[in-house]
């Protein structure tokens, strides 16, 4: 069974950086794409970043380019996501996961994190 374990959360004021941490159970965390999600009250669970197996492929959403850097450590299994300059409109609960696809959509990644609160003050 897969597990996979974020921390990272918490409160911040707007501007400020926080980051995520992901770290995954088993031996093929290498092979798989990972991705980053949030899902605020009320919200849909959206998708904000992804990375390839072998970290040479990255994606966000647009809302977070140039702020949110995904990256990962195979040799760690674990996968982060650096956000600098956060805005009120990014507080969420952050989840991880992973998928065998290169995708963007929730319901092609059938692993979940437990998720982390990450809110920020104005």
């Amino acid at each position: 069974q897969v597990q996979l374990v974020e921390s990272g959360g918490g409160l911040v004021q707007a501007g400020g950086s926080l980051r995520l941490s992901c770290t995954a159970s088993g031996r093929t965390f290498s092979s798989y794409t990972m991705g980053w999600f949030r899902q605020a009250p009320g919200k849909e669970r959206e998708f904000v970043a992804r990375i390839s197996p072998s970290g040479a492929l990255r994606d966000y959403v647009d809302a977070v380019k140039g702020r949110f850097t995904i990256s990962r450590d195979n040799g760690k299994n674990t996968v982060y996501l650096q956000m600098n300059s956060l805005k009120p409109e990014d507080m969420a609960v952050y989840y991880c996961a992973r998928s065998s696809t290169w995708s963007i959509y929730p319901y092609e990644y059938p692993y979940w994190g437990q998720g982390t609160q990450v809110t920020v003050s104005s």
